[in-house]
């Protein structure tokens, strides 16, 4: 019948031959593959009922939910690190001089402490042979209401340059 359409029989059996040895091979590798599948469902089941498979899965959902409870508690912390940041004094300078002309050492200082809108204080130590004075004087946007020394002038220009500085490296 086949050489009545041309097709020669030995190449139809060699080809049958060829797929069947194919389908044989395909047939193995989806056996080992099932038998792989198999066994990881063996560990994952094994010693458990339905019961301690369900308490397993509560106990997970109950990690889950502790670490959601952390971390809405880590956010609210961040947030309030954030707050307390802008309020904070980043700005910081400081200079030490000799006050008097008697005295050596530069035990005088001036110390400027500003945030981000150049609020702060500046903080002046003066010291001498009969004591140490110190002055606070409040510094708002960057301006003070009473008379500064050129010290605190120079300590207070620094500290409002120095964010500048930082950011420009």
């Amino acid at each position: 019948m086949f050489e009545n359409l041309g097709i020669n029989s030995d190449y139809l059996i060699i080809a049958i031959l060829v797929m069947l040895l194919m389908l044989l091979f395909f047939n193995m590798v989806m056996v080992w593959k099932y038998n792989q599948i198999k066994d990881r469902y063996r560990d994952f089941m094994r010693g458990s009922t339905g019961k301690s498979l369900e308490e397993r899965f509560l106990v997970r959902f109950k990690q889950i939910d502790t670490l959601n409870d952390r971390l809405d508690d880590t956010i609210d912390r961040v947030k309030l690190l954030e707050d307390a940041r802008d309020t904070s004094f980043k700005k910081i300078a400081i200079h030490r001089y000799d006050a008097f002309a008697e005295m050596g050492g530069k035990l005088s200082y001036s110390l400027c402490l500003l945030n981000d809108d150049n609020d702060g204080f500046i903080m002046t130590s003066m010291h001498n042979r009969e004591g140490c004075y110190t002055y606070v004087k409040e510094v708002i946007k960057g301006n003070t209401f009473v008379i500064l020394s050129e010290e605190e002038r120079q300590v207070l220009e620094e500290a409002q340059n120095s964010i500048e500085t930082v950011q420009s490296m």
